[in-house]
């Protein structure tokens, strides 16, 4: 299993290795660098990104982005979704609506070629952009830039029954965007081992966080924007 996903996440140094890396008994599975001073850091890096990128960007994305869902389909511009945060608490997940109104939104996730999918969502879905509104979860303070990526409350709960330790992944703040998605494991869940995967980098980055290292996933979730993947749908 670690060379297959050693393999899937290219040449970055990070890798899990179950062996050494997830030895329960009395090693801790969180970072020693998660101390109130790195977290202190942390949470500036997350205010100062968030709040830059309303005042640079947002104040005029925001409202263009809310005309093209208005003029595509009928419905809200938001699409508000609770999802599981820290220490498995619960908040209201913001994104720009890319689907139409459906009884299944928070049932079911969005599949290739979703006929859920408005022709303005499919865009702001490939370009990620349907993620932006979540900025305001991280000035609110329940969310972080870099974290594992908050599921919907049904998958969640699923998962968790398959995968042992899986709501491990809620010992810090979900991310807009965290190790997993920034090697290209994002949107549907097709394949059985995929969800494991994630969950197991996961882990991994909250086994071995530093700051630098949400710097760096930043840096490799900005580059898999410009350049698009396959799996961003």
């Amino acid at each position: 299993m670690t060379n297959y996903l050693r393999n899937k996440i290219g040449s970055f140094e990070l890798y899990v290795n179950s062996r050494e890396q997830f030895q329960e008994g009395n090693e801790s599975i969180v970072s020693s660098k998660l101390n109130w001073v790195n977290l202190t850091l942390k949470r500036f890096i997350d205010l100062f990104c968030s709040i830059g990128l309303m005042l640079v960007i947002g104040w005029w994305l925001f409202p263009i982005i809310a005309i093209l869902i208005k003029l595509d389909s009928p419905g809200p511009v938001f699409f508000k979704q609770q999802r599981e945060g820290i220490y498995n608490s619960t908040f209201r997940c913001y994104k720009f609506r890319s689907m139409v109104v459906n009884k299944d939104a928070d049932l079911k996730m969005a599949t290739k070629n979703d006929p859920r999918v408005t022709r303005v969502g499919k865009f702001l879905r490939k370009s990620s952009l349907d993620e932006l509104p979540q900025v305001l979860n991280v000035i609110y303070g329940n969310m972080s830039l870099v974290g594992p990526r908050p599921h919907i409350l049904a998958q969640n709960d699923a998962h968790a029954a398959e995968i042992e330790g899986y709501k491990n992944r809620h010992l810090v703040k979900p991310g807009i965007t965290g190790l997993a998605q920034s090697r290209g494991y994002r949107g549907e869940t097709s394949e059985s081992n995929s969800m494991y995967f994630r969950y197991k980098l996961d882990m991994y980055y909250i086994k071995t966080w530093s700051p630098m290292l949400d710097l760096q996933i930043i840096w490799m979730t900005a580059k898999a924007i410009i350049t698009g993947h396959e799996n961003a749908f």
